[in-house]
């Protein structure tokens, strides 16, 4: 039977891979490694100024949390805008436990690709059901949750995507998503 440090030594090291991985320098010899003796669950809130793993969820001080799921490479079809060799999907989960209602509109995704700071476009395609935030003029009420699924348009080869949502334009503080895609 593994030590019951495991799981949070296997979250420190998967934590250091994926700062690595977004271009975040390694801590220097000696320095701790934040999250270390966090509990798995209050991960994402130790990260929620740096970048978080896609599928963290990242809660603003409204009550509005977002989630960002894993990437899922596909082609786009020939009636996709812009044309891509390849795009990158992602479900995106907005659940507003603040005390108003959240309005839609005021969502952004951007990202960017390796660090370059050309945004990646948002592609798209309603061959494939990316059809960007078709509902922006919906209200999301207080409990209540929505899925959107964005697509956005990258190299036809291996790399670094950062996403940055915010609920409102007005809102200081972007939740980053980064990983290999």
């Amino acid at each position: 039977m593994a030590p019951p440090r495991t799981p949070k030594l296997l979250i420190a090291a998967c934590s250091l891979l994926l700062a690595t991985a977004c271009g975040v320098p390694a801590p220097e010899k000696g320095a701790a490694v934040l999250g270390a003796d966090a509990p798995a669950q209050g991960l994402a809130a130790t990260h929620a100024e740096g970048d978080l793993a896609f599928g963290a969820p990242h809660r603003f001080k409204t009550g509005v949390t977002i989630s960002v799921s894993a990437p899922k490479s596909f082609r786009p079809s020939a009636s996709a805008y812009p044309q891509s060799p390849r795009a990158v999907a992602f479900a995106i989960e907005v659940t507003n436990a603040g005390d108003g209602t959240y309005r839609l509109s005021g969502l952004s995704v951007t990202g960017e690709v390796d660090g370059e700071d050309s945004a990646v476009k948002q592609v798209v395609d309603p061959v494939q059901g990316y059809n960007g935030i078709a509902d922006a003029d919906k209200d999301v009420a207080p409990g209540r949750s929505v899925q959107l699924n964005l697509a956005f348009a990258v190299p036809d080869r291996p790399v670094n995507l950062r996403l940055q949502v915010r609920p409102s334009p007005a809102e200081p503080v972007a939740a980053k998503y980064c990983g290999k895609v």
